[in-house]
């Protein structure tokens, strides 16, 4: 059995046949899934030697009609949608930066059985620091989530040395640090594609409130909380 076909067969069972009737006439669930897999492919990039990387957050523009269809089995397809790009990627051996994300959206400018869909490789971000940020304490923002800094001095990168880990291709293993002070400074640790800090690629620069340090395609926002 294909990846296709068993995903019917997960809907299937999930709501007891009730995804053959709905979409009868309108878009397809499995139409869904093969334009994910469509998109991986057309998008998927060689980073390294053996390492593919493919867009893991996708969104899936929906007509007016096919969204009010699927709103009632959003939530369950949405999931279905991403295990398909889970199980894709292990087959063709393709590198997710992040966990699989699909979202359904509506667009007023769509006619019934017309999709639209955008994808994006978003890093996934791990840190080693403490959690809970005191009051007044400096901390970062990447990807909308706030890392305190706990520390004099907390490095940046993909390797698991780093205090907050970035699985972007362009990072380096031990890539930048942030080290506290009057004022704060970010640093490259002599990085494969350099440090750009509120864009100019420097070595080290001073931060105050809302600079930005982009290594590879992450942004990191310092403030001083």
């Amino acid at each position: 059995m294909g990846l296709l076909d068993r995903f019917e067969d997960r809907l299937d069972r999930l709501v007891n046949g009730a995804f053959a009737r709905a979409f009868k006439s309108e878009v397809q669930p499995v139409e869904l899934a093969a334009a994910l897999n469509k998109e991986m492919d057309d998008r998927a990039a060689i980073v390294a030697r053996g390492r593919t990387v493919t867009p893991n957050v996708f969104t899936l523009d929906l007509s007016p009609h096919d969204d009010e269809r699927l709103s009632v089995y959003r939530d369950a397809l949405q999931g279905e949608l991403a295990a398909v790009v889970t199980e894709y990627a292990a087959e063709q051996s393709y590198a997710l930066l992040g966990p699989a994300e699909v979202t359904l959206t509506l667009d007023d400018s769509l006619e019934t059985g017309i999709f639209r869909v955008h994808s994006e490789a978003r890093a996934a971000i791990v840190t080693a620091v403490v959690s809970d940020a005191l009051p007044g304490q400096p901390y970062v923002e990447i990807g909308g989530t706030a890392y305190p800094l706990v520390r004099a001095v907390t490095r940046f990168g993909r390797g698991n040395e780093a205090d907050v880990r970035i699985e972007d291709p362009g990072v380096s293993r031990t890539h930048c640090e942030i080290l506290l002070g009057t004022p704060a400074i970010a640093r490259d640790l002599n990085s494969t594609n350099g440090t750009t800090i509120d864009g100019s690629r420097v070595t080290q620069a001073a931060l105050v409130d809302g600079s930005v340090v982009l290594i590879g395609t992450t942004a990191i926002t310092y403030r001083t909380g």
